[in-house]
């Protein structure tokens, strides 16, 4: 059976915040209707169940998504954000390179050597595909993950046997479906999906 692995909508936060693990960081308009957006696109293959982050934009990007395709929804705590984003919680990221010299610099330079992160890039993958491999295997039917950009994108890798060195590259978009199918205990890459911008 396909799995979904989908990034949540656009949200809210007209002050460029690293939003982190913070609460109340709920959708944009236009998050919400990417989110329907993204319900629609699966509509005729409804996953039976959509697994997400327990954080406000992912759970409720999962709603939307379950309210078009009648999807039930769980929340795995497996699927939140990286922690090297956590460490940087509440920040602007304007901000990031006075109040945490180099560190931004050296995630986007290369997040698989970064050192100030309780988590590796190599943790993240393990803790998101964890998760991927559990609920698939139990489900019967079509699962949707619904997590955040650098969790979907570092699963996404692993799963398809690719090498995070250029992870920067081709990550999701807001309310991307990145379809996976397997054939011989292997994942492969079956769609990707983009919202109307």
């Amino acid at each position: 059976m396909p799995i979904h692995l989908i990034r949540h909508g656009e949200v809210s936060n007209p002050h460029g915040l690293v939003y982190a693990d913070i609460p109340g960081f709920t959708l944009s308009a236009k998050g919400r209707r990417q989110a329907t957006a993204a319900g629609e696109y699966l509509v005729d293959k409804p996953p039976r169940l959509i697994v997400s982050s327990p954080l406000d934009r992912a759970t409720e990007t999962a709603e939307r998504i379950a309210r078009v395709t009648g999807s039930d929804v769980v929340a795995d705590a497996r699927l939140t954000e990286w922690a090297v984003t956590v460490r940087w919680r509440g920040a602007a990221w304007a901000d990031l390179p006075t109040v945490y010299p180099g560190e931004l610099e050296a995630y986007l330079d290369d997040p698989r050597t970064i050192e100030f992160s309780s988590e590796s890039i190599t943790d993240l993958a393990d803790r998101v595909n964890a998760a991927v491999t559990e609920w698939s295997a139990r489900t019967d039917g079509d699962v949707a993950f619904i997590s955040h950009e650098d969790p979907i994108h570092a699963a996404y890798l692993r799963l398809i046997d690719s090498s995070p060195a250029r992870f920067h590259e081709g990550k999701p978009r807001h309310c991307a479906v990145l379809t996976l199918e397997q054939a011989e205990q292997a994942w492969h890459a079956a769609a990707r999906w983009d919202p109307p911008q």
